[in-house]
């Protein structure tokens, strides 16, 4: 067991002297990522590592090995792996999922040949992805700065202390001897890597800022992952609350106070167009005198009514002649204005001047 506790110290202290140098090189202008500068450099060297060593390796990798035997050792990491998933989804309260996670273990590990085959998907149990960084976001614990790790690529401050935790739940870590835990966790990297060459093939073309493409789908990804691909709207943190504005018009306006205001404003344009009343005795005789449409043309003016109201009214008086009903039938408002106009056919002719569209062409013609 000192053997196997020796190795992680050595990774903790290293993690350590990472972040201190990383604590004067604050050059960065996203707020996601003080450290830009020191981080662009690490993936420079990341970059040189996989151009020259990394890929190369997966890509022999790739040529030698057929498919069947490459999805076999992905399988069988994967199946290790589950263990890693089985003790964060229990730390996260998620049993159900971890219920799930121990029955892949049991099933591929068994029927499976040691996780070679994967018979748990293929019985229709979810395979599911937990670390011990996405358990520390469920509880609460921040994302931190961005940090572009040296070999391992991107991570944050968060998912930096979440792989000390992974290493401790890895079942690799407690292989002995030294020399086939090396070995393993060897040909997990190159295994992944193979997987991964298409996925670099649309990175290389796509990205045009390959640095800042990756760590924006990394924080992207990662965020997603801890809210099980449900994220909440992002806030902005940064931002001042918003204070109420001083001054005679900063007061809230009750919702009763604002109908009113409404209606205030309905009835002042109602107003401008001239009040709606009942005719007099006078209008009424002068109603029935009926003048001829030239007469009522030359004395009369325009009436001062907007054009919505004139096009609605001439409607409805309209259709009320050409439907023969009695004038008692009418609306009120539609009998004031017609005790205020000068007869039916002063109202057809202003509406073939106005000519609306909801009225068909030949009702009017036939009129």
């Amino acid at each position: 067991m000192s053997n196997v506790c020796r190795p992680s110290a050595l990774r903790c202290v290293t993690i350590v002297l990472l972040l201190a140098c990383l604590g004067g090189c604050a050059t960065g202008t996203d707020p996601r990522d003080p450290y830009e500068g020191f981080n662009r450099g690490v993936f420079q060297f990341n970059e040189g590592v996989d151009k020259y060593f990394l890929k190369p390796v997966a890509e022999g990798y790739r040529q030698v090995l057929p498919p069947p035997v490459r999805t076999g050792v992905s399988n069988f990491f994967s199946n290790i792996n589950d263990v890693i998933v089985l003790v964060n989804n229990a730390l996260q309260g998620k049993f159900t999922a971890a219920l799930d996670d121990f029955s892949r273990i049991l099933i591929n590990s068994s029927i499976g040949l040691f996780g070679l085959i994967d018979v748990a998907s293929d019985a229709g149990i979810e395979k599911h992805e937990e670390d011990f960084g996405q358990t520390l976001g469920a509880w609460g614990m921040r994302d931190g700065p961005f940090i572009m790790l040296p070999f391992l690529g991107p991570s944050n401050g968060r998912d930096v202390v979440g792989r000390v935790g992974d290493l401790f739940t890895d079942v690799l870590t407690y292989v002995d001897p030294s020399g086939v835990r090396y070995a393993l966790w060897g040909g997990r990297f190159v295994s992944r890597r193979a997987d991964l060459l298409d996925a670099s093939t649309v990175f290389d073309t796509a990205a045009l800022d390959r640095y800042q493409f990756l760590r924006d789908a990394y924080l992207q990804r990662r965020r997603n992952l801890i809210f099980d691909g449900s994220p909440p709207p992002e806030k902005d943190d940064d931002a001042p609350p918003q204070q109420p504005q001083k001054g005679a018009g900063a007061a809230s306006v009750p919702a009763s106070a604002a109908s009113a205001a409404t209606a205030g404003t309905v009835a002042a344009k109602a107003d401008s167009a001239g009040p709606v009343r009942g005719p007099s005795v006078v209008e009424t005789s002068a109603a029935n005198r009926r003048p001829s449409p030239e007469q009522a043309a030359q004395t009369r003016p325009e009436p001062a009514i907007d054009v919505p109201l004139t096009m609605s009214t001439a409607a409805a008086e309209i259709d009320c002649e050409q439907q023969n009903i009695a004038p008692q039938a009418q609306t009120p408002a539609l009998a004031s204005t017609r005790g205020a106009s000068s007869g039916g056919s002063t109202l057809v002719r202003l509406w073939r001047q106005v000519q609306p569209t909801s009225v068909p062409r030949q009702t009017l013609d036939g009129m």
